[in-house]
Formats: structure tokens, C-alpha cells, sequence
């Protein structure tokens, strides 16, 4: 039903800024929440941001005043500002959708039901 495609990842020096785009292809009047999830190597998959089809925000503490989630439906795309970045902000970064289902929004990954192939995210 749909099909989310990432970009923007590559390399950046502690403290710098990089964003990151998710572009969503076919039936999107379905989705009903977006959100960012970052996973490295022998860690457990982390929500980092999420944004509800009203608008409705969620930062995980980690990323909260650094990181800013927002969406150009004009475009079908999700982007993740990240300012400020650390080195504990590597990894790789996917965007996922809720699909078809209303309700809870957050950084849970078990709520997602759609999801991109990642792109990387490398700090040095």
C-alpha cells in the first residue's frame, strides 16, 4: 500500500547539522502517523521522533531542542532537522508510517506498520 523511500544520510562532524528526507509513494491518505527510528549495530531499534496527521508531536529526551520532525504534504515527504549532532546520534535511520490504524503515535516501533530500507548516518 505504500512505500517509503529515505535520504539525506551520509556523514557529519559532531555538532553540525544534517536532514534527512522520507518521500512516500502510493495510497498516503491512509497514514495516519509518521516517525523517525535510528538503530546501530547490538542495540535495540530507538523512536527518535514522531508527527501525527493533526500535527501532533513526540521527541524522544534524546534528541529533544536538537532534532526537529516536520512534514511537507504537498511533497508526500517526512524530514528529521538534526542540529547539534553527537556522536551517539550515528546509526542508521529509517521513517515509518501507521497505516490505516488511529490512536497512539509515539516512538513505540510496534505501532508502525510500514517502514523505509534505512539510510546512514555517520558522525565524526
Amino acid at each position: 500500500h505504500v512505500q517509503l523511500v529515505e535520504s539525506g544520510g551520509g556523514s557529519v562532524q559532531a555538532g553540525g547539522s544534517l536532514t534527512l528526507s522520507c518521500t512516500g509513494y502510493g495510497n498516503l491518505l491512509e497514514v495516519n502517523c509518521m516517525g523517525w527510528f535510528r538503530q546501530v549495530p547490538g542495540k535495540e531499534r530507538e523512536g527518535v521522533a514522531s508527527i501525527e496527521k493533526n500535527g501532533s508531536i513526540t521527541y524522544a529526551a534524546s534528541v529533544k531542542g536538537r532534532f526537529t520532525i516536520s512534514q511537507d504534504n504537498s511533497k508526500n515527504t517526512l524530514y528529521l532537522q538534526m542540529n547539534s549532532v553527537k556522536s551517539e546520534d550515528a546509526g542508521i535511520y529509517t521513517c515509518a508510517a501507521i497505516w490505516g490504524r488511529r490512536g497512539s503515535c509515539g516512538t513505540d516501533s510496534n505501532d508502525y506498520n510500514y517502514w523505509g530500507q534505512g539510510t546512514q548516518v555517520t558522525v565524526s
